[in-house]
């Protein structure tokens, strides 16, 4: 992997880290943003595949915080390439077990349209792990460091 030339200054915007990793063409067609600790714990979370996938399709129309995202089931099912059943029951069993929720949205002339969704279930179902994950982090840091002053030549003063 190359390096960057010293003197380039790093990106600071999400928008361009993406697009310096992924390449401008993919960051303009969009992207998405997941938490680690999702991805991490995904089977200690109680989550299958699909469902990580799911949380996916649904998080990519999130563009806003305290706006819900609504995509239709079968648009999620479409682009997985399962059925709108498959979708269907796996959002149940997230519902079911308090990691998604899920509101009904109506026209305004009567009947059903696409269901808005909410994480807010699986986000407090993270933090826990996203404290741990942070504590170790810190602790290997404090080990790094505290290495890196053993090996110091003896007589070099530490500032």
């Amino acid at each position: 992997m190359p390096k960057k030339p010293a003197d380039k200054k790093p990106t600071t915007t999400a928008a361009k880290a993406i697009e310096s990793r992924w390449t401008k063409s993919l960051a303009d067609a969009g992207w998405t943003a997941l938490p680690n600790v999702v991805l991490e714990k995904q089977a200690v979370l109680g989550l299958k595949p699909t469902d990580v996938n799911i949380i996916l399709q649904i998080a990519k129309f999130w563009w806003q915080p305290g706006q819900a995202p609504y995509p239709s089931v079968k648009r999620v099912a479409e682009a997985m390439g399962v059925t709108p059943r498959t979708v269907q029951k796996r959002i149940s069993k997230m519902v079911e077990a308090g990691l998604l929720e899920r509101e009904e949205r109506f026209y305004s002339q009567g009947g059903q349209t696409s269901n808005c969704y909410t994480f807010n279930g699986l986000i407090e179902r993270c933090k826990p792990f996203a404290k741990e994950i942070i504590a170790e982090r810190k602790r290997k840091a404090a080990t790094a460091k505290a290495l890196v002053r053993r090996k110091e030549p003896l007589g070099q003063v530490q500032s």
